[in-house]
C-alpha cells in the first residue's frame, strides 16, 4: 500500500469514528429508581426516601 492510501483509509476511520461519536448521548442516561427510592447525585445511587 501507498501512504496515500494508508493516509485515506486513516482519514475515512477518523471521520466516522467522530459522527459516530457526536451522535451518541453518552452520560445522558436518566436513572430510574424503586418506589420509595430516589437517585442521590453524591453516592451514584438509589437511597430511601426520608420523610
Amino acid at each position: 500500500m501507498t501512504i496515500k492510501t494508508l493516509l485515506a483509509a486513516a482519514a475515512l476511520t477518523a471521520v466516522s469514528a467522530m459522527s459516530a461519536s457526536a451522535q451518541c448521548s453518552w452520560g445522558k442516561q436518566a436513572m430510574s429508581c424503586a418506589d420509595g427510592m430516589t437517585y442521590d447525585s453524591d453516592s451514584h445511587a438509589c437511597v430511601p426516601v426520608s420523610s
